[in-house]
């Protein structure tokens, strides 16, 4: 399955071990992911030479071409709520991510579209388990 996979960026960095472990999941489970260098530590200076217009018509190709979009929402972002938006217009099963205890925007939260699910995680195995439920769910 192809799974892009959503994340801050510019919103800030804090949960990139969270990023590097979905990631990993996925292909661990043989999923094709695009956006598998999001999740690495030097990021900021790859996206660096790269211009805006080139990462939007890249990405938003890349969603439209998915399977389904899976995002870790702990750490807002202007950015993953455009992909996830994108994804959700275009019909694409959704999946929000986020850190037990963590307060995410009620516009992500309060979406009811079909196939379009917001799951908290209290850690790896928690998450990894619900990746899984959600992949066999949309399948």
């Amino acid at each position: 399955m192809n799974v892009y996979f959503s994340c801050s960026i510019t919103g800030g960095r804090d949960d990139q071990a969270e990023y590097a472990e979905i990631v990993r999941y996925l292909l661990q489970q043989g999923h094709e992911v695009p956006t598998a260098y999001l999740a690495s530590l030097d990021l900021d200076q790859m996206e660096k030479a790269v211009q805006a217009e080139d990462i939007y018509n890249r990405d938003i190709a890349w969603v439209r071409a998915c399977d389904a979009l899976i995002a870790e929402v702990s750490t807002p972002s202007h950015g993953a709520g455009y992909e996830i938006a994108e994804a959700v217009n275009k019909g694409k099963p959704v999946l929000c991510l986020y850190k037990k205890g963590i307060t995410v925007s009620k516009i992500i939260t309060g979406n009811n579209a079909e196939n379009y699910f917001v799951w908290p995680y209290a850690n790896s195995e928690e998450m990894q388990h619900l990746i899984h439920q959600f992949l066999l769910r949309i399948q």
